[in-house]
């Protein structure tokens, strides 16, 4: 084949492989804009309805008295911010939301690990934690109460309590799902058990396991809500129900938002740390 016969893709192929520091320095770029694109899409959705709910309050189509108005909930937040209240609720709930989310996710991990990979204690234990499971949260409240009083261990319990289940469930059914090709690989190359652990049964559920702790974590911010309706004087609980029974529903909006705000930015967080971890798979990306 002579040169003039060489396609475009072809030349611009050789071009990109003796230049792959041009490549490889364009790749962060092209990150960039994609969570940058991505950022402004999952901000158009509530910026267009909070436009749309302050532009109906100031046209008079609706009072605004039980739903204030964005501009009403952004000056309440920026009043609780200057004075310090805002950050120390804030602080206080993602402190004990963090303490319960460890609690609860590592007894979850160690028994759904248990129960994934052993008959005996799938047997014994999972019909108890099944039946546990279905029992509303509020119904911990006054026993947490009894147990443990109404300071923050009781607090730490019913969060714990709420983020075990999602991750005890994610991890044993990741254990459970294991290819049992990839078993008799392991074994086939006389893994050690120790080697089984690490090099297979753990990288085939790692993904699993990075989706439960997210829905773990969500759920402790939403028990942490409940927990913080046992005598709490501090977080951003304790901003809802002095809100309610003040009357003030701009306080109440501005204590959701807050929750909404920390969970979004707990949950961010919680996904660059577990990211490299996972970075080996090879997912389809393709749009339907």
């Amino acid at each position: 084949m002579t040169v003039t016969e060489l396609s475009g893709e072809d030349v611009e192929g050789r071009a990109g492989a003796e230049h792959p520091a041009a490549s490889s320095s364009e790749q962060p770029a092209a990150s960039s804009k994609v969570s940058s694109s991505n950022l402004l899409a999952g901000l158009a959705l509530p910026v267009a309805l909070a436009l749309l709910w302050e532009a109906a309050v100031r046209l008079g189509l609706v009072t605004g008295r039980l739903m204030p108005p964005p501009s009403k909930i952004v000056s309440t937040l920026a009043a609780l911010a200057q004075s310090g209240e805002l950050w120390l609720h804030a602080s206080t709930t993602l402190s004990r939301v963090l303490g319960g989310f460890a609690i609860g996710a590592a007894a979850g991990t160690v028994l759904g690990a248990l129960t994934g990979s052993s008959d005996l204690a799938r047997r014994l234990l999972d019909p108890m934690l099944q039946a546990l499971r279905a029992v509303p949260s509020i119904a911990w409240v006054p026993l947490f109460i009894l147990w443990l009083g109404i300071f923050e261990a009781s607090k730490l319990a019913l969060i714990g309590l709420g983020v075990f289940f999602p991750i005890y469930l994610g991890v044993e059914g990741a254990v459970r799902s294991v290819d049992r090709k990839l078993i008799e690989v392991g074994r086939s190359f006389r893994l050690s058990r120790f080697g089984m652990i690490s090099r297979i049964l753990l990288p085939a559920v790692l993904p699993a396991w990075v989706i439960s702790l997210r829905s773990g974590l969500g759920l402790g911010f939403m028990f942490v809500v409940a927990a913080e309706f046992m005598g709490a004087s501090e977080g951003l609980g304790y901003l809802l129900v002095d809100g309610q029974q003040l009357g003030k529903a701009d306080q109440i909006l501005a204590a959701i938002v807050a929750f909404a705000l920390l969970g979004k930015a707990a949950d961010s967080v919680l996904i660059l740390v577990t990211k490299p971890f996972i970075a080996w798979q090879d997912v389809s990306r393709a749009r339907l």
